[in-house]
């Protein structure tokens, strides 16, 4: 019988225990190694098992390589995690994949399958593991959304559509928890230095915005984690947009026709 990753090693004593999901590359990897470097004790999800068995060498962490958009990935996930650590203190929900071209050829299976990655597994990790956070009375989500979510793109409909809709799910959940010691928190990334885009299919050519180093959302999260913030947008200037999507919003339209 092959043995399961999970069994390959277990946090010591007291060592909070945090699951990062899409740990493979990118956003994920660098949230994971900035938490190893603060005591954390990182669970790493992802599809890449090479990747993940490097990231779990570099943080003394546990690979559990998995696809979340499965049937049963989260479950399969959930029980791996609690399997190796006994606990999971938070949740770092970061996997996800976009794609970029017009609504209406939008592959079918794609669409379903993006709304699986990014929405869905998320809300379903967190089904499974808030309840022991809530016993325990502290616990941590911390959900990897998107200034997409909140001003919407050109050509990036479904994917700003799931993001969207985890920054509600954060919202709304964030009011049901109060006062249990469980914490709700969103980072709303703009332009990452990664290999999201060249997956998508549509690399990042343009000068400016700028991308910004993952490293700088893992440095982010990691405040969330340990700070009274309850969101934060990476990089801050996208606040401006935010705030004018809000309360000036025929003015922000003619600024997106404009700059797409």
């Amino acid at each position: 019988m092959t043995k399961d990753p999970a069994s390959a090693g277990r946090p010591a004593a007291g060592r909070r225990v945090v699951l990062v999901t899409g740990a493979s590359s990118g956003i994920g990897a660098a949230t994971a190694v900035r938490l190893a470097g603060a005591g954390w004790y990182p669970l790493l999800s992802g599809t890449d098992p090479a990747r993940l068995a490097a990231i779990a060498r570099q943080t003394g962490g546990t690979a559990l390589p998995g696809d979340l958009a499965q049937r049963d990935g989260p479950e399969e996930l959930a029980r791996r995690a609690l399997a190796v650590s006994g606990r999971v203190d938070a949740l770092i929900a970061n996997a996800g994949i976009g794609w970029r071209g017009p609504f209406t050829g939008m592959p079918l299976d794609l669409l379903d399958h993006m709304i699986t990655l990014n929405l869905t597994a998320p809300l379903r990790l967190a089904r499974l593991l808030l309840p022991a956070m809530l016993e325990r009375g502290s616990g941590c989500l911390v959900l990897t959304g998107s200034i997409a979510g909140r001003v919407g793109v050109r050509e990036e409909a479904v994917y700003a559509a799931t993001k969207a809709a985890l920054g509600m799910f954060a919202e709304s959940l964030r009011y049901e928890l109060l006062g249990t010691g469980v914490r709700v928190r969103l980072v709303l990334p703009g332009v990452v230095d990664t290999e999201f885009f060249s997956r998508r299919g549509t690399p990042y050519h343009r000068q400016r915005p700028r991308p910004v180093p993952p490293e700088r959302i893992a440095e982010t999260v990691l405040a969330l984690l340990t700070g009274r913030r309850e969101e934060a947008i990476v990089p801050g200037w996208l606040r401006l947009p935010d705030r004018l999507h809000g309360t000036v919003p025929a003015l922000f339209q003619r600024m997106a026709g404009r700059f797409d």
